[in-house]
């Protein structure tokens, strides 16, 4: 039986406008290894992890996770593998700040990079080795209140915010206008600081918020869902949840009735 444990800390109010949270996440697999998905979601997430390591599946082919990384939007569901203990310190990132914050070029899905933050692989690990999850949070939160010398995006900021509270339903033309922007200015700074236009993002948000309520009431009504979001109808959902996640709503609504599991980098669900 899988043993997972999941923890979230707020970030400080000067970082709000570019985190979402930091959080903890610590997986006892056993000795097997065991195969679980990464399921999108609207956020981007920096990684660093500790244990055994961790594989991802790329191409058929099984290839190290290293650490740490970044897990972007993802518009299908990324298979990773683990054994034994497996734990996580994770920065839940709004996609149009994740990689400014950073000061790298937008990419898509999983991103290999090299910068200043790997240096706090070392420290991070001997807080986890020794149980101090607390005093671990506290050295990332620390770490991009002083590194952050980047201006956030008034724009992207009112977008976003706009977005958010919507939960991915308005179209783009309405978060221009919250934004304060013409359409055209708002896709360019979009594609620049995501490496995705708006309505990407705001797909995954409401992919996101059907996941969600399928996970913890797995008898919602999929036709009133549909036009809660903001769907065309029932058959527009089900066709853009089994394009993010793989699977029909029906039959991700049926194995949350048997289980569940907690955020993983987003959202996962366990194979073993």
């Amino acid at each position: 039986m899988l043993k997972m444990h999941h923890q979230e800390f707020e970030p400080p109010e000067e970082l709000k406008d570019t985190i979402k949270c930091f959080w903890y996440n610590r997986r006892d697999f056993g000795a097997q290894q065991s195969e679980f998905e990464v399921v999108p979601d609207g956020y981007a997430e920096i990684i660093f992890h500790f244990g055994s390591g961790c594989s991802i599946s790329y191409n058929g082919c099984l290839q190290p996770l290293p650490s740490p990384c970044i897990m972007g939007l993802l518009n299908q569901p990324a298979l990773l593998h683990s054994t034994n203990i497996f734990e996580v310190i994770g920065i839940r990132c709004f996609p149009w700040t994740v990689f400014d914050l950073l000061g790298l070029q937008p990419g898509r899905g999983l991103r290999i990079f090299e910068h200043p933050v790997a240096a706090l692989q070392a420290s991070l690990s001997n807080c986890i080795e020794g149980g101090r999850i607390d005093e671990a949070i506290a050295e990332v939160k620390q770490y991009f209140l002083d590194a952050r010398a980047v201006a956030i995006d008034h724009t992207l900021y009112k977008a976003g915010a706009a977005m958010t509270m919507a939960k991915g339903t308005l179209p783009v033309s309405e978060v221009a206008v919250a934004a304060h922007v013409t359409v055209r200015t708002l896709e360019r700074k979009f594609k620049q600081s995501s490496g995705h236009t708006v309505k990407d993002v705001s797909g995954l948000m409401r992919f996101e918020q059907v996941r969600n309520r399928l996970w913890h009431h797995p008898k919602s009504n999929l036709a009133g869902l549909a036009e809660e979001l903001g769907y065309t109808d029932q058959a527009h959902l089900s066709k853009e949840f089994k394009r993010y996640s793989g699977t029909t709503p029906a039959a991700f609504a049926r194995k949350a009735k048997k289980q569940i599991i907690h955020d993983f980098v987003a959202f996962t669900s366990g194979k073993e």
